[in-house]
């Protein structure tokens, strides 16, 4: 019989927002050398957080508080506020998940950036959400057209990450106050800030948690090098933050997850190496990029977007020549920003990896551009 799908499920295209790397592997029939395409940390987590999981793994046949108790109780401790500003979720996919469904009905107005974190539109579309989509200017989200395009569409979610995903630039703090004070009434920001620990300190805006214009997103899965719980929060004034409890997975975040977010929340001095270590392998991903030729872009994130010199054909040509070479990397997808490739930070292990094959890939891509022009 015929599957009774909504007919806005129907009209969706079957995809996903990204291609895993083991998605990948399995295709290839083998292994990536070197993991530097999804911007997690392969510094790891810290000690204290690993043990914490394990002895967590013992009790993982009970459910997790579904409040979130303890880690909400830490966070907010952390962050100078009370555990009704937070919000715990199933990493900042998880949770953007959520807020689209708490303000978006069909064909209400989501404005971003075009080529911006994918996810977030995935979400919008699902929901029915109407998209209208503003242009990078010079490799930076456009805040001031986001406002404009947010007042004309009459819009209700403006989304916008700093730092930003997949360039790896940044908005001062002032800007993003403007941005608030810019937007029309009854219009929230998702202020995507998962690569916040890696950013200069002017970037992250002082504002107050009481604002209800702006939902700001934070996780675990970067700094703390926990990806593979998924383990986010939101900090919002209280009715935003509350708000989550009436459509979130109560059980969504488990046992162990609670345990090790908890733990590496705790672990600061961890924490601090491992942005000493990202901003040192930033460097040497910068040096590797000017080794052969190419422009390694400004970034206040945990990944370097290098600037290929030519047009999307071309980098998707460098990419796939790294990729071939069992280095796993991505890119951007929407012109002019796929001129470039992405690299995340990691171990000096696997940047060895990548100067390796970076040149054996860039010498394939400008043998077949020539190639292609002589045809």
């Amino acid at each position: 019989m015929p599957i009774p799908f909504t007919d806005r499920v129907r009209a969706l295209p079957a995809t996903v927002p990204f291609v895993g790397p083991e998605t990948q592997e399995r295709a290839r029939g083998r292994r990536f050398r070197a993991r530097l395409g999804a911007n997690e940390s392969a510094f790891g987590p810290a000690p204290e957080a690993v043990e914490a999981m394990a002895r967590a793994a013992g009790e993982a046949w009970a459910y997790g508080d579904p409040e979130g108790h303890d880690l909400k109780a830490a966070l907010a401790a952390h962050h100078g506020v009370g555990a009704d500003h937070i919000a715990v979720g199933e990493g900042i996919d998880g949770l953007l998940g959520v807020a689209a469904r708490l303000f978006l009905d069909p064909g209400a107005a989501v404005v971003t950036s075009l080529g911006a974190y994918p996810t977030f539109n995935y979400h919008v579309a699902g929901l029915g959400g109407r998209l209208v989509t503003i242009p990078y200017r010079d490799d930076r989200e456009d805040w001031r057209a986001l406002a404009e395009a947010a007042r004309r569409e009459g819009a209700r979610v403006v989304y916008l990450a700093n730092p930003d995903n997949p360039m790896g630039s940044w908005q001062p703090g002032g800007d993003i106050l403007a941005l608030l004070d810019a937007l029309p009434p009854d219009c929230v920001l998702f202020l995507d800030e998962a690569y916040a620990e890696f950013a200069p300190r002017e970037a992250i805006p002082v504002l107050a948690l009481d604002d209800p214009r702006v939902i700001r997103f934070r996780t675990f899965s970067k700094a703390h090098g926990l990806a593979g719980l998924r383990v986010g929060y939101a900090l919002a004034a209280p009715p935003l933050a509350q708000a989550f409890d009436k459509l979130r997975n109560h059980f969504g975040v488990g046992r162990v997850a609670q345990a090790g977010a908890l733990a590496a929340l705790g672990a600061q001095d961890w924490l601090a190496g491992v942005v000493a270590q990202t901003l040192a392998a930033r460097d040497r991903l910068a040096g590797i990029a000017r080794d052969n030729g190419l422009t390694p872009l400004p970034s206040a994130t945990n990944f370097v977007a290098i600037d290929c010199g030519g047009d999307g054909a071309f980098a998707r040509a460098v990419l796939e020549g790294v990729i071939a070479r069992d280095v796993f990397i991505r890119m951007p997808g929407v012109a002019p920003l796929n001129r470039c490739i992405r690299v995340t930070a990691g171990p000096e292990a696997m940047l060895d990896a990548f100067a390796e094959v970076l040149p054996l890939a860039l010498a394939d891509a400008r043998a077949g551009a020539g190639a292609g022009a002589q045809a």
